[in-house]
C-alpha cells in the first residue's frame, strides 16, 4: 500500500507549476520586455522597415473590414458548436446502453444549427463582396 503522503503529491507538483509558470513568465517579461532599457529601440513608432514617406503609409496597421471579423466569429460560433457534438458522438454507445434516447436532442441541436446558417445565408452574412 502506498503512502497516503504520496497521493497528493501529483496536485502538489500541479499547484507548484501552475503558480511558478506565470510567475515566471511574468518576470521574464519583465527583463526582456519593452521596459528593459537594452530594448529602448523598441518604443520607436516602428521596430523595423523603412520610414514613412507619407500620412497614408504611417499607419502601423491596415484596417480590416468589418465582415472579416463577422466571418471569423462566425466560423468560431459554429466550430465550437461542432466541437460540442463530439462528446456527444463518443458518448453514444454509453448512452444508448442506459436507455437514453440520444436521437430527438442531437436533431433538435442540428436544426438550430442548421436554421442559423441559413438564416446567415440569407441576410448576406457570408458573402464576402457585395
Amino acid at each position: 500500500m502506498p503512502d497516503p503522503r504520496l497521493t497528493y503529491l501529483p496536485v502538489l507538483i500541479q499547484i507548484v507549476i501552475g503558480l511558478a509558470l506565470p510567475v515566471g513568465i511574468l518576470v521574464v517579461s519583465h527583463i526582456f520586455g519593452q521596459r528593459a532599457r537594452a530594448n529602448a529601440q523598441k518604443d520607436t513608432a516602428y521596430e523595423c522597415g523603412n520610414t514613412p514617406d507619407s500620412p497614408e503609409t504611417a499607419r502601423p496597421h491596415p484596417r480590416y473590414a468589418v465582415r472579416f471579423f463577422v466571418v471569423a466569429l462566425l466560423f468560431l460560433l459554429f466550430d465550437i458548436e461542432v466541437v460540442l457534438l463530439l462528446p456527444l458522438a463518443l458518448a453514444f454507445r454509453e448512452l444508448t446502453v442506459a436507455g437514453v434516447p440520444l436521437l430527438p436532442p442531437v436533431l433538435v441541436f442540428m436544426g438550430v444549427l442548421a436554421l442559423g446558417l441559413l438564416y446567415e445565408i440569407k441576410t448576406g452574412a457570408l458573402e464576402w463582396h457585395r
